[in-house]
Order: C-alpha cells, then structure tokens, then sequence
C-alpha cells in the first residue's frame, strides 16, 4: 500500500481561488500543490527547471517544513519514518 495520498485534489468541490478567504485558501493551496505533485506534470516541469529554480524551490520547502514541524513532526509525516516518532 502507498505510503503517500494525494485524496484532497480528487474529492475537493470547493472553490479553488486566492485572496476569498483564509479556508478558501487552504483548501486551495492544498488543491494546488497536489496538482503540482502530480508524477506526469513534475517529469515534464522538472528538467525545464533552471539550477536556481529547482534551489528555489527545494530551500523554500525545507524552510517551511524546519518552521513549522518538530523533529518528529517531521518523521512521521513528511518521511514517513513511523518507526522514528514511536522511539520519542
């Protein structure tokens, strides 16, 4: 069984837009970033990428996952290492 789901984008009615409101836009941003993850559109983006680009977008993703997650936060939900969130 996989461990990642990309279910939001699949089942979400809602309305997908910027700037409405704060629920609005979290469900949007989700929405979008799972559009965005999608295994096709990131082998097609992903070599058009600048080295830059891709720096960007790696050191913007990390900074928010150091932010806004602990060490285990981290583990569990991002790598997916259960194992190092049931040792804390």
């Amino acid at each position: 069984m996989p461990e990642h789901r990309h279910t939001f984008v699949e089942e979400y009615e809602g309305l997908v837009a910027f700037g409405y409101s704060r629920q609005v836009d979290e469900s949007s941003l989700v929405y979008y970033l799972q559009k965005f993850s999608d295994d096709d559109l990131l082998k097609t983006l992903v070599p058009r990428l600048e080295d830059g680009e891709i720096t960007e977008v790696f050191e913007l993703l990390t900074r928010l996952l150091h932010r806004h997650f602990s060490d285990d936060e981290y583990h569990e939900h991002f790598l997916k290492d259960r194992e190092h969130s049931r040792e804390a």
